[in-house]
């Protein structure tokens, strides 16, 4: 599968199912460093499984370098931000700032022209912007009166996203399958986690234990996500693979009515419909004659 629209979605279904369990692990007592590492360390080994079945690469010079740095900017750091803040600003408000993250990938790529979007690819991200945060409002999801720091720490969450997004195009090493590279990513962030959370509440296995189900079903969702991430990376480039949050704003809502039992005012269908058309503009972007590399 290579093209950029239903890896999108895909990753983006996959990804979107990190808040709902992610808000669910915190509320059962689980250290967020943890819980980061036991998504990293699970996909990671899925992962290559199936790089080792499914991809015959040779060995690439460069590869742990590039792992090493991605594992920390775009999953220790991302996902301790975002799993931590939840309890305090509350999951909402982390995913606004996780949906503005295509803004902030697009600004860089803009600056260090990689793959940068067209006008058209820009419209699409401002239009799927605007139908993320609307889906959020119209949730009248909780926004929990967080400390200013948290507000503060949770801010860096897009930047530091859309740094990884950027970086992991630039750097790609030639030749790197992207199963193997998902991988290696994985399993270079698990270490560094499991440090934060001896540093914090300390590696309380109780807790996790006491979840075997969600642990299941985090383990799933990761693994699914990451067998298409880093091909969508490949095909889309970074601006078009950060808008997975955008998806991952309208999973919400499914999410919500398949397992909840939620209704929504009309202005989510709203939401949802412009979200659908800021995608629609961005992969019309993707496949439009004069794209830039």
């Amino acid at each position: 599968m290579n093209r950029p629209f239903p890896l999108l979605l895909v990753t983006g279904l996959a990804f979107g199912a990190n808040f709902p369990l992610g808000k669910l692990a915190a509320a059962a007592g689980v250290n967020p460093a943890l819980w980061a590492a036991v998504i990293c360390l699970g996909a990671g080994i899925s992962v290559l499984a199936a790089a080792t079945l499914f991809e015959k690469a040779p060995p690439v010079p460069g590869i742990y370098r590039y792992a090493a740095i991605s594992g920390l900017v775009s999953n220790v750091i991302p996902l301790f931000l975002t799993f931590a803040a939840i309890p305090h600003i509350g999951s909402g408000l982390a995913a606004i700032l996780v949906a503005t993250s295509p803004v902030t990938t697009a600004l860089l790529s803009m600056l260090l022209r990689v793959r940068p979007p067209n006008l058209l690819g820009l419209a699409g991200i401002a239009v799927g912007l605007a139908g993320a945060v609307t889906i959020i409002l119209a949730r009248h999801v909780s926004f929990a009166g967080g400390e200013t720091h948290w507000l503060f720490l949770a801010a860096l969450i897009p930047v530091f996203l859309g740094i990884g997004n950027v970086y992991r195009s630039m750097a790609w090493p030639r030749g790197a399958g992207p199963m193997r590279l998902g991988a290696m990513v994985n399993l270079a962030a698990v270490l560094p986690l499991l440090l934060l959370a001896s540093l914090g509440a300390g590696l309380d296995l109780l807790p996790l234990l006491a979840v075997p189900g969600l642990v299941a079903a985090q383990l799933i969702a990761s693994t699914a996500m990451y067998l298409t991430f880093f091909r969508l990376q490949a095909v889309g480039g970074p601006t078009y693979l950060s808008q997975i949050g955008y998806v991952a704003a309208a999973v919400g809502v499914g999410a919500g009515i398949a397992f909840l039992g939620e209704s929504y005012p009309p202005l989510v269908w709203l939401g949802i419909a412009v979200v659908a058309a800021g995608i629609g503009l961005s992969t019309l972007a993707q496949v439009r004659p004069g794209r830039k590399p």
